[in-house]
């Protein structure tokens, strides 16, 4: 039986509480709701903001202390905006050069 949803993104990260990415590696930090219309509406206004993102609602059930049962990404999170911008343009400009070179 589903007890909760979360969202988690295209590199396996969850939207936490603290409305950031998290590892899920601390499940107690990820943002969870009853009701999959609101994990929806969450996945809906990260999407509008952040048009790479590629996201799902995930279902899951809840251990004995109340924290979600979920698989912690292998990918890890980079901690700084900065960095993570830079990140993204860098995949973008690997993507850009690679279509050139094909």
């Amino acid at each position: 039986m589903t007890d909760i949803f979360v969202v988690r993104n295209q590199l396996g990260h969850y939207w936490g509480k603290s409305k950031t990415w998290v590892d899920g590696s601390i499940p107690r930090s990820v943002m969870r709701t009853q009701h999959e219309d609101d994990a929806i509406n969450t996945l809906f206004e990260l999407s509008s903001k952040d048009i790479e993102l590629r996201g799902e609602v995930i279902a899951s059930v809840l251990t004995e202390r109340g924290d979600p049962v979920i698989e912690p990404s292998q990918i890890p999170l980079l901690e700084d905006p900065e960095l993570e911008e830079e990140y993204k343009n860098s995949e973008c400009q690997n993507e850009a050069q690679a279509s050139v070179n094909s």
